[in-house]
């Protein structure tokens, strides 16, 4: 049987790319509502076809890890695009997505647009921040879709990976994909002044080749909750106050109360800044405070 990935899931129908580089429109058997398996974009499938239009899903690999929003799986990394200004840089929100991406074994990458727009005040600010990320163990670019600068460091990050763009409204993805692929013309638009933030230009998940590698323009949105996630994982999805945690005094310590806290005398010596730390303080309390699921 032939197998492929699905690159494109949309009104019921799945689009798997085959091996071949043909894309085939294919309907889920029933067995998968039956076994609540939801096939994903990013899923590597067995199906059977006769024809590029009539195809049927049979089985759905395992996957190494999805997401749920955007709805995907097999992500390698994840880009996350954050611009500089319109709307502001905010690095409360980064650090959710850093948790949530690390928590899903993807790997990040920092991907900050719209440094043209920047005042001096605002790009040194943008540059102390890439500095304190990239101490951290993060990949950070500065870039602008509209002068291309930073955009050909990003190239060849995406070579032979599945690749996810993800970030808030407005932050200017479908731009940054835009120069990465032309010919795709993919719908932009400006920030509302009303809101303060970018209307959602994407409407569903789709892969698109860009070069050797498969992206993925994701919907954009701006709320990201940890439902799976438990107190003690917290430390482990910031590399850089895990690192500093080897130097407790007690092993499982959560920086709070705790005697002989490592990270805690970081943030006193300005090791570890005190944003990352105070969101990792902010986001434990939001684990501890979520309502038991049964």
């Amino acid at each position: 049987m032939p197998q492929g990935k699905i690159i494109k899931a949309l009104s019921g129908f799945y689009y798997v790319l085959t091996e071949e580089d043909q894309v085939i429109q294919c309907r889920g058997r029933g067995v998968f509502r039956k076994n609540k398996v939801t096939p994903l974009v990013g899923d590597e499938v067995v199906f059977q076809a006769d024809n590029e239009l009539e195809g049927y899903i049979l089985e759905v690999f395992e996957r190494k890890n999805e997401l749920v929003r955007p709805p995907i799986a097999n992500v390698d990394q994840a880009i996350l695009v954050f611009s500089a200004v319109e709307p502001g840089f905010s690095t409360a929100l980064l650090d959710r997505f850093l948790v949530l991406v690390e928590f899903n074994r993807i790997r990040p990458i920092i991907c900050v647009t719209k440094m043209d727009l920047t005042t001096s005040d605002e790009k040194e600010e943008i540059h102390n921040y890439a500095k304190q990320y990239r101490q951290a163990g993060y990949e950070v670019l500065l870039t602008s879709s509209e002068t291309e600068t930073g955009v050909d460091q990003l190239i060849p990050m995406l070579e032979g990976e599945i690749s996810v763009f993800a970030g808030q409204s407005g932050v200017g993805k479908s731009s940054l994909l835009n120069v990465l692929r032309p010919d795709l013309e993919l719908k932009t638009d400006d920030i509302s002044s009303h809101l303060g933030r970018g209307k959602h230009t994407t409407r569903h998940v789709e892969l698109i080749k860009v070069g050797n590698g498969l992206v993925a323009d994701t919907p954009g949105f701006s709320s990201l909750e940890f439902t799976d996630i438990e107190a003690e994982d917290l430390n482990y999805c910031f590399p850089d106050i895990e690192q500093i945690s080897e130097n407790c005094k007690f092993r499982g310590c959560l920086h709070l109360k705790e005697p002989k806290c490592a990270v805690k005398e970081a943030v006193e010596t300005g090791e570890l800044p005190q944003y990352r730390y105070e969101h990792f303080q902010q986001f434990l309390q939001e684990i501890k405070d979520r309502k038991p699921r049964y």
